[in-house]
């Protein structure tokens, strides 16, 4: 998606199931501790439970953005996506020279605080905790 198609998200507009979703590293080696500062903020809507709703995904997936945050580098911007089979992950701007990042079994993971999730980050599998969950 192109920058010049993008349209202003109006938070009043969409569904009362959007989200801001908040994951953080997790413990890992190399980060003992993990790292609050390697984050992915994204807005997705939720079911009941803290699953992803495809359905509604399908009609505001405009509306579904994610930022990458790394220390020392710019967010990178880009879009929650779904691939065929059902597959979850995240696109970036063509600018961001990044490779798309799936989420391993996102359409299973509950999106609730306290929870771990993983993401395939150019090969290798890192693990995430949800940390904040948020309305719109």
């Amino acid at each position: 998606m192109s920058k010049t198609q993008r349209k202003p998200i109006l938070n009043a507009s969409l569904p009362a199931q959007f989200r801001q979703i908040r994951m953080v590293l997790a413990r890992e080696p190399g980060h003992p501790d993990g790292d609050d500062e390697v984050a992915y903020i994204f807005v997705a809507p939720v079911d009941t439970e803290g699953r992803i709703d495809p359905k509604l995904w399908r009609v505001d997936r405009e509306a579904c953005r994610v930022a990458r945050q790394r220390p020392n580098e710019q967010d990178q911007l880009g879009y929650l996506v779904y691939h065929t089979g059902g597959a979850w992950g995240f696109h970036y701007d063509d600018d961001a020279n990044l490779p798309d990042e799936a989420g391993y079994h996102f359409a299973d993971e509950r999106f609730v605080v306290g929870e771990y999730v993983s993401i395939n980050d150019r090969g290798k599998m890192h693990t995430y905790r949800v940390t904040t969950v948020s309305h719109l």
